[in-house]
């Protein structure tokens, strides 16, 4: 049972923040076009502005590793 559940813990952490920086980046991204259609030398800015949520999927997949590798002591 308790493997069950931090799989589902795993499963989740990567699912939810992996929602929640593909809703960030759409906010993003399409501010960044925006921009870039008024001035061109932004494309480095709203480039870098739109890879930042991707960190939020990274701490998810780190902490899922870290649930799967704890699953492994049970």
């Amino acid at each position: 049972m308790d493997v069950g559940l931090i799989a589902i813990g795993a499963g989740l952490a990567i699912g939810l923040s992996s929602i929640a920086a593909a809703i960030a980046e759409k906010a993003i991204g399409s501010a960044a076009i925006g921009a870039m259609a008024e001035k061109e030398e932004l494309f480095g800015k709203g480039l870098v502005l739109t890879v930042i949520p991707e960190t939020i999927v990274i701490f998810g997949f780190v902490i899922a590793i870290m649930m799967v590798l704890a699953m492994g002591s049970h």
